[in-house]
């Protein structure tokens, strides 16, 4: 039974098109998925494929002619099929179509091929001068990039098309080079797709219901570290222990945490719990993602213990090698990114805590000391808060005590503490 294929809407603006090329004849049959014309939008020129199998019975618009969105472009059927009545119910239903001057298909009885009567159509196009375009032209340059060709002053001669049977085409004018007028560029897209990995599963469905779940909010604060660089190098230089800028965090986040226990917690829905103990959780990167070990009893443990566990864990992450019991039980997490040079970021709270900071680098930059302007070493981190547990008040009252210790280590430090 004949089908009537009709104007497409190719995009959201789109009201009617202009068929820019045919490239199937009436009386030739037509695969699903072959390119049956070329369609010109509101915004660009684009291949139309067909949607059924048959032979090309009628055309509805002829090529350079334009027809509103759902108008007849041509009726596909079998071969010698009468489509008058298919027309005859289209015009019924008050489809406006353009006239067109249908084509006189001769059949005969023996096994012959099907003479069609067509008239070629020749086009003149207004420009500097009257240029007459022949078929075999139209053919090799959509009208589009014609049109772009001729505003940007390309000559069609220099450029070698890489659309279907070497047809020059939208791309082919954007990426062209001029040299002398010689060479052209044509960019080849292309991408790899890979299988989403367990742990990338599992931290994409924990940290969206963490961040749709817990209302964040954040809190920033800059902190001065000269004199815990001095005693970093003191240590370094004076022990056996070898500590890191982090390891530092990780005890003064413990020691602020004993002075504000309540952002030591976790929200259960209907009631909040508040953790005496303090487990604190380490992000680390790893090549499938991101792993949280977590140092226990934080609070309780010394500068080189700390030292000692997260380089043993940041091992055992690379190595695949921890185990649940490595990254289960945290109640607050700190994820440093200053080793990357990231000056300030903020982070997702990581379940079931209620708060995670956020560490960046430790930047030079002017300072006001005394009345006067010296250089200075400044390092900012973000505390990041859920709103259901933690309040304003709360978590700025536990950045100043995390800025006391830091920038005064001896507070939180005795030789026991090292």
């Amino acid at each position: 039974m004949a089908e009537v294929v009709r104007m497409p809407k190719l995009s959201d603006t789109m009201t009617d098109g202009v068929v820019a090329k045919w490239h199937k004849k009436v009386g030739d049959k037509v695969k699903s998925g072959e390119l049956l014309a070329e369609i010109e939008t509101d915004k660009a020129t684009m291949d139309f494929e067909s949607f059924q199998n048959g032979v090309l019975l009628h055309v509805g618009v002829q090529e350079g002619k334009g027809a509103a969105v759902d108008s007849i472009l041509a009726i596909l059927g079998k071969e010698g099929e009468d489509i008058s009545a298919v027309l005859a119910a289209e015009a019924s239903r008050g489809v406006e179509s353009t006239k067109v001057e249908i084509e006189k298909v001769a059949i005969v009885d023996s096994p012959k091929v099907e003479v069609v009567e067509q008239k070629a159509e020749v086009k003149t196009i207004e420009s500097n001068k009257s240029e007459t375009v022949s078929n075999n032209v139209r053919s090799k340059i959509s009208p589009l990039a014609k049109k772009l060709a001729e505003d940007k002053g390309i000559s069609v001669n220099a450029l070698k098309g890489s659309g279907d049977n070497g047809r020059i085409v939208k791309r082919d004018i954007d990426n062209f080079k001029s040299n002398g007028g010689m060479s052209t560029f044509v960019g080849v897209e292309s991408y790899t797709e890979e299988a989403v990995s367990q742990m990338r599963k599992t931290i994409a469905k924990r940290l969206a219901e963490s961040k749709f779940t817990a209302p964040h909010f954040y809190l920033t604060m800059e902190i001065d570290m000269d004199v815990a660089i001095k005693v970093r190098e003191a240590i370094n230089t004076h022990t056996d222990v070898k500590i890191s800028f982090n390891d530092l965090v990780v005890k003064a986040v413990a020691s602020s945490i004993r002075k504000h226990p309540k952002v030591n917690s976790s929200w259960l829905g209907d009631k909040i719990r508040y953790n005496k103990h303090i487990h604190i959780g380490v992000a680390v990167a790893v090549e499938d993602g991101l792993l949280v070990p977590v140092v226990r009893f934080a609070d309780g443990k010394t500068l080189s213990q700390i030292g000692a566990e997260v380089r043993n864990f940041s091992a055992k992450a690379k190595d695949k090698k921890l185990q649940p019991s490595d990254w289960e039980g945290n109640t607050f997490t700190i994820s440093n990114l200053g080793m990357f040079g990231i000056e300030e970021f903020t982070a997702i709270i990581n379940p079931p805590d209620a708060c995670i900071l956020a560490v960046g680098a430790i930047k030079q930059t002017p300072v006001v000391k005394n009345g006067q302007v010296v250089p200075g070493n400044i390092m900012k981190v973000t505390l990041s808060c859920d709103h259901r547990v933690v309040d304003g008040a709360l978590g700025s009252a536990f950045l100043q005590t995390l800025k006391r210790n830091l920038e005064n280590p001896v507070l939180m430090l005795g030789m026991s503490s090292i």
